[in-house]
């Protein structure tokens, strides 16, 4: 009885915290994490970092959600949607630690913001939503526009990390919005998948970090930084926000890379790289959400967090 009343007064406290807290909390362990992996660089594979990071994340879920049975005994629908974001979490992150091997990670940042304004444009098509695009266009060209000649590879992967990062955006969205299998549980489910797509990808990279503990343990704290912390408050932000808001929020993460990037790992901007930034921010702050009367949705309150009574717009 007692754990009961524990837990539900956790749940009340969780419900009266406001979404825009759970997702400036993401914003700042979204790149932290990885500015950490960066520094993994010298004693792991890139591609062994990626696997490290997933294979962790995916072991504390497993502890913690234990997501097996409840995927088992979901609709298809659900399973379909669960093993779809785990394939996005493989490759999204195969991309995202090979650009930032050849991109600085405020570069990164400001390219993978593409994906987000153009989800926040679908969201509301009018004039200032063109002014939009337009400033976050000029800001990503600036960003790259000297570093593309010297290292293509790196802006394509930086690109296709851009257009995974917004397929995570729906599909995680999808799940914090589910009743059955879906917030926490459906994200720790998704996560296992994730493990067994980057697999072929990364297992040998990350092999001869085995016999190193300290590279293992680097890993497993990348594993939870980047990919256990950020998306669980991804998930408590998301079961309370309509999409195009998230979206329009992502405007948090350049500022965030490039701080994370310059006290981390001395990646100090130029005046263009501020001005770029500067210009990509502007762009989805200039992003006008969807009017008010859209049809609401309960949020999914699996996760015993999000609150049933709080009412939130469709994305």
């Amino acid at each position: 009885m007692a754990m009961t009343h524990l837990r539900q007064a956790s749940k009340e406290r969780g419900a009266n915290v406001p979404p825009q807290v759970y997702f400036v909390g993401s914003a700042i362990f979204h790149y932290l994490g990885p500015s950490f992996a960066v520094l993994l660089f010298a004693r792991v594979d890139v591609l062994g970092v990626a696997w490290l990071r997933i294979a962790s994340a995916a072991l504390v879920f497993a502890v913690w959600r234990r997501p097996w049975r409840g995927f088992l005994a979901t609709d298809r629908r659900g399973q379909t949607l669960i093993v779809a974001l785990g394939a996005v979490f493989a490759v999204m992150n195969v991309c995202f630690y090979i650009s930032i091997d050849r991109l600085p990670l405020a570069t990164v940042a400001a390219i993978e913001f593409i994906g987000p304004i153009l989800l926040a444009l679908i969201a509301a098509r009018i004039g200032r939503n063109i002014a939009a695009v337009i400033a976050a266009t000029a800001g990503v060209l600036l960003l790259t526009h000297a570093r593309a000649a010297g290292d293509p590879l790196g802006v394509a992967f930086a690109f296709g990390n851009a257009a995974l990062f917004a397929m995570y955006i729906i599909l995680a969205h999808r799940v914090s919005r589910r009743s059955s299998m879906g917030g926490i549980d459906g994200l720790a489910a998704a996560m296992m998948f994730g493990l067994i797509f980057v697999t072929p990808i990364g297992f040998m990279g990350a092999v001869h970090a085995f016999s190193d503990p300290i590279a293992i343990a680097a890993g497993i704290g990348v594993g939870v930084s980047s990919s256990v912390i950020p998306y669980v408050f991804d998930q408590l932000a998301m079961a309370r926000l309509p999409r195009s808001t998230y979206a329009l929020f992502v405007a948090l993460l350049p500022a965030t890379a490039t701080i994370i990037g310059v006290i981390v790992l001395r990646q100090l901007p130029s005046v263009t790289d501020l001005i770029g930034i500067a210009l990509v921010m502007l762009g989805v702050g200039l992003h006008k959400s969807d009017p008010p009367g859209k049809r609401a949705e309960r949020p999914n309150v699996a996760h015993g967090i999000a609150s049933a009574s709080a009412p939130v717009r469709a994305a």
